[in-house]
């Protein structure tokens, strides 16, 4: 599994209205990590491994290749799949 990019993060986070504190949060990684990810900094596998599972259970899923889009909201590869709560 890749890394995810930086735009995959900052599209994952403007699908569900997250800033980067809440997403510092929910990963419990620090917010200039949050930054850094953002601006293209390649992260450490547990880092990438924390957010893209904060994502995911917030209802984020990130495209593979030919999944099923009908219906969802996609924005640079990332697709909501459902609400936050």
């Amino acid at each position: 599994m890749e890394q995810l990019s930086a735009a995959e993060i900052r599209a994952a986070r403007a699908l569900i209205g997250w800033s980067q504190v809440d997403l510092a949060e929910a990963t419990r990684l620090g917010p200039r990590t949050i930054k850094r990810a953002e601006g293209d900094e390649r992260l450490t596998a547990a880092a990438d491994f924390a957010i893209r599972t904060a994502f995911e259970k917030a209802g984020v899923v990130f495209l593979t290749g030919a999944d099923d889009l009908a219906g969802k909201d996609i924005v640079a590869g990332v697709v909501l799949v459902r609400a936050p709560k």
